[in-house]
């Protein structure tokens, strides 16, 4: 593993898990949150740039990082906002469907969360990934997109997971600049044909691609069970999806992501192939991060 630290950027919430309309397990969460907690269960320096209510579900958080070797040195509690949640139901598939409760940002909250990252310095050889709905938030954007292209001019890797969700299309014309500057800040793209479909009208991978190119070269394009495409402008390579059973999908993405970053981090070629394995892991388990089993294995292999 190198020296390298893992920034990342973005929501923080607390999972409910749901099967059969019955509650099953709670367990804090978000995209970017899940990734970076993977991470650092495998040994990776991490640090998380997030907002939290000063309550005890915040608490909870702040605690669940610092367990599992993540920084929460700048995390921002907002002592009069309840923190996020998040009812995740799980279908026959164990797919979620998503319900969010959130308590508004106000003037106070982004002045708050401004201050707390002021002094937060992104070095050449970090990585920061970033991304859903926080990376573009109009309300934060003064904030994140300022903390973004400073990474990009210090020199540091950023890996842009797009992760649009249905709920947020009607604010599609207001964020669609943001989005755009993330892809150009961004050093990868990563994102499903649903994602592209709800912000570019476009299913087709290669017309994906074409569109996507012009703001960065490297897109993983995800298609459900079909393979994953790594396009770069050396052309496109398909992954075939190895079928499992899965007991939970909630944070099936988020540890691809964080499987890639942990591949670039130890200098492995096959990076897509250690996304899978991460993403697999998580899927077999009801939690949004890799498995004990799993981080045993790995801190063994480092030894």
């Amino acid at each position: 593993m190198t020296n390298s630290r893992v920034i990342g950027i973005g929501e923080t919430v607390l999972d409910i898990l749901f099967k059969d309309d019955q509650p099953q397990k709670a367990v804090p969460g978000g995209s970017t949150f899940n990734s970076i907690v993977s991470l650092g269960r495998a040994g990776a320096n991490c640090a998380m740039v997030t907002e939290v209510g000063g309550d005890h579900i915040g608490d909870i958080i702040c605690r669940y990082l610092q367990d599992n070797g993540v920084s929460s040195e700048y995390v921002c509690r907002h002592s009069n906002v309840k923190s996020h949640i998040s009812l995740a139901f799980l279908d026959e598939h164990n797919d979620a469907q998503y319900i969010f409760y959130k308590d508004h940002a106000s003037v106070e909250t982004i002045q708050n969360f401004e201050f707390r990252i002021s002094n937060f310095k992104i070095n050449s050889d970090d990585v920061v990934l970033f991304g859903s709905f926080f990376a573009i938030n109009p309300v934060i954007r003064p904030v994140v997109g300022k903390m973004l292209r400073e990474a990009r001019e210090a020199g540091a890797w950023l890996y842009y997971d797009v992760n649009f969700r249905k709920n947020h299309i009607a604010e599609l014309p207001e964020v669609m600049p943001n989005i755009e500057e993330n892809m150009r800040l961004a050093d990868v793209v990563r994102g499903s044909t649903e994602d592209f479909e709800y912000l570019f009208n476009l299913h087709d991978g290669d017309a994906i691609y074409e569109r996507v190119r012009h703001y960065c070269p490297t897109l993983i394009l995800s298609d459900g069970a079909r393979p994953i495409r790594l396009y770069t402008p050396d052309g496109c390579e398909s992954y075939p999806v190895e079928p499992i059973e899965t007991v939970s999908t909630v944070g099936a993405g988020d540890n691809f992501n964080a499987g890639y970053i942990y591949a670039k981090l130890k200098g492995i070629d096959d990076r897509i192939a250690v996304a899978q394995r991460w993403s697999q892991d998580v899927c077999r388990q009801l939690g949004n991060n890799i498995s004990d089993e799993l981080v045993k294995h790995l801190k063994t292999r480092i030894k």
